[in-house]
């Protein structure tokens, strides 16, 4: 029986030499895959409380968008800068290779609301890390952060937690 790793497809040296790419558009173009990553990213939190899914930009959207659908709660992104058409907060990040700004409009997360965040891959945490302030600051509480790929040796996972967050991934991969 396939797991959700069978589904990801591996590329050498992309986007430069040394990287192994973890493509999840593998998993999203094969039905089964994709069902069978939603169903398991769900099944932890089955009967809990959640009022919305954050999805961080971009993959995060196509899985943020499914797993919302199928908890009947709202999805709110968290993009890049400049891509949100209205009232904004940001927070900036450091990259392994520089520096980034995401945000959020200032209005779509309430003050208690519990949040679910998910994004295809948890790497060194930074996005991540910024997603939760935002959401933080907006006064919303995470319940968790759900991820298809953990990249332990990136440290994202660690960082994570010493925030205080909960950390799902439905499988990891050695080595970058």
């Amino acid at each position: 029986m396939k797991q959700v790793s069978d589904y990801i497809r591996t590329i050498v040296d992309f986007p430069h030499e040394g990287i192994m790419f973890r493509d999840v558009t593998t998993l999203f173009a094969d039905p089964r895959g994709f069902r069978m990553a939603i169903d398991q990213m769900l099944h932890p939190y089955a009967g809990m409380q959640i009022d919305k899914v954050v999805g961080l930009e971009a993959r995060g959207f196509i899985l943020g968008g499914a797993i919302a659908h199928q908890l009947s709660v709202g999805f709110v992104p968290i993009r890049k800068k400049g891509k949100l058409p209205g009232t904004t907060i940001s927070q900036d990040y450091t990259l392994e290779y520089g520096e980034a700004i995401v945000e959020i409009h200032d209005d779509a997360i309430q003050a208690g609301e519990k949040i679910l965040v998910v994004d295809d891959l948890l790497a060194t945490g930074g996005t991540a890390e910024a997603g939760i302030k935002l959401i933080e600051r907006l006064g919303g509480e995470i319940i968790s952060c759900a991820f298809i790929i953990d990249l332990p040796e990136l440290g994202g996972r660690a960082k994570l937690e010493a925030l205080g967050m909960e950390v799902q991934a439905l499988c990891a991969f050695d080595g970058l």
